[in-house]
């Protein structure tokens, strides 16, 4: 099952224009019970290019510093994701992120 916060490897290809491309880390963000269910996941991708916009979240990762894209939310099929996952975020960025969304989205 696809864990919310988890992240995963996941092909974004193809895509056009400004999306971001390649295989790249994300993290699942929709949550786990609606993943099962539906088949698709909705990710972030991250990104070690830090660009500091307001609609993204820096945090430290496998040993690297990336933003969290907000601002590139998709929703894919859950066969994109890598088998196996990367890792999980820590509470302390989970919640940057849950912050950061309520800030873009005015909730």
């Amino acid at each position: 099952m696809v864990k919310d916060y988890n992240v995963h490897f996941v092909n974004l290809d193809p895509t056009v224009g400004m999306e971001i491309k390649k295989t790249r880390p994300c993290v699942v963000l929709s949550p786990s019970q609606m993943n099962s269910a539906l088949g698709t996941v909705i990710i972030a991708p991250l990104t070690t290019t830090l660009r500091k916009y307001p609609s993204r979240v820096e945090l430290r990762f496998a040993n690297k510093f990336c933003e969290v894209c907000l601002d590139q939310l998709r929703a894919v099929d859950e066969t994109r994701l890598s088998k196996d996952s990367s890792g999980r975020l820590k509470e302390s960025d989970i919640e940057k992120i849950k912050d950061t969304i309520a800030e873009v989205f005015e909730l």
